[in-house]
């Protein structure tokens, strides 16, 4: 059972992912299902695992999640397999077109949603209760 909790909330964060990424850009890429789901699935085990981790802690460490998966994966898939899936070069403050300052500010409040998507997903699919959120 605990293989397919992770397989459904991996599936629903690549979904929740290409759709956010439909709706700000008007396209997405089939790798960002994947990297989507990862980031939702590692962010929202943060409060499992770090159960006393204030909301606003999580939410730094899952903007460091994403910030990490986006460079290793523009990396890989932008630099070496040159697949042109995102190119933050006219950002400012970019560091070779794969991260920059303005998205990872942005992932902040996208983390926050994450977290708090994940525990209602994991209330209402599989009965779990919702954890004691401590803000600050």
């Amino acid at each position: 059972m605990r293989f397919a909790r992770r397989i459904a909330l991996f599936l629903a964060g690549g979904t929740g992912y290409v759709a956010l990424e439909f709706l700000w850009r008007g396209w997405s890429h089939g790798s960002m299902f994947v990297l989507g789901g990862l980031c939702f699935w590692l962010i929202g085990g943060l409060n499992q695992r770090y159960p006393r981790m204030s909301v606003l802690g999580q939410m730094l460490l899952g903007t460091l999640i994403i910030v990490a998966a986006e460079w290793y994966g523009g990396l890989l898939m932008n630099c070496w397999l040159g697949w042109g899936v995102w190119d933050y070069s006219g950002a400012p403050y970019n560091l070779l077109g794969q991260i920059c300052l303005p998205y990872g500010l942005l992932w902040f409040p996208v983390s926050g949603i994450a977290l708090l998507t994940e525990d209602g997903l994991r209330r209402c699919l599989f009965a779990e209760p919702l954890p004691r959120y401590r803000w600050i």
